[in-house]
């Protein structure tokens, strides 16, 4: 079971970039060089929950059927990834003026090339959020934030939880769900 690290549980610190010396550097986590731009970065040491599968069929509406799911399983706080087909759909991109999608219609039968995102809570229950690069015949894509979408011939969803620090909540300057436990800074 993967316990959010990538060192295979043996608990050592990971810094980017590598040092390349063969020694782990002596930054804590969430401190950067002098000279680059401010971020977080917090490590964390939890066990993470369970791995729920939604298989959607021919016909259903994706965000729909997933996201009653994950009310009905009561996961508040996930990634999420998928591959699978569309027989139409619609993404959205995000306009921070008016702090709404823009509606992009997908008209076609295309395949989901990756399905990335996660879950949050909004108003005290899950709220899915995920990004898609679709595909379409000629080979071009498209993506966005999928606001909708009609499986064709099937939507392989994998939910994974994840843990409580790394919950979303709505931010009420941008109406996004962002991180907002990891207490990193």
């Amino acid at each position: 079971m993967c316990d959010g690290r990538d060192d295979g549980g043996a608990g050592l610190a990971h810094q980017w970039p590598p040092d390349r010396s063969g020694q782990h550097g002596d930054r804590p986590a969430g401190r950067l060089a002098a000279g680059r731009s401010a971020m977080r970065a917090h490590e964390l040491h939890h066990q993470t929950g369970r791995v729920l599968v939604v298989v959607c069929d021919k016909g259903e509406e994706a965000v729909e059927a997933v996201g009653a799911a994950l009310r009905e399983q009561r996961i508040h706080a996930a990634r999420v990834t998928a591959v699978g087909g569309f027989a139409d759909a619609e993404v959205g991109w995000f306009d921070r003026e008016t702090r709404d999608y823009r509606r992009i219609p997908v008209r076609e039968q295309v395949e989901v090339l990756s399905l990335l995102g996660d879950v949050a809570e909004r108003d005290g229950a899950p709220a899915l959020h995920v990004h898609a690069v679709l595909g379409r015949a000629d080979g071009s894509t498209m993506g966005g934030h999928l606001l909708r979408g009609r499986v064709w011939p099937t939507l392989e969803v994998m939910i994974s939880e994840v843990a409580p620090e790394l919950a979303k909540r709505v931010d009420p300057e941008t109406g996004l769900a962002l991180i907002s436990g990891t207490g990193g800074g």
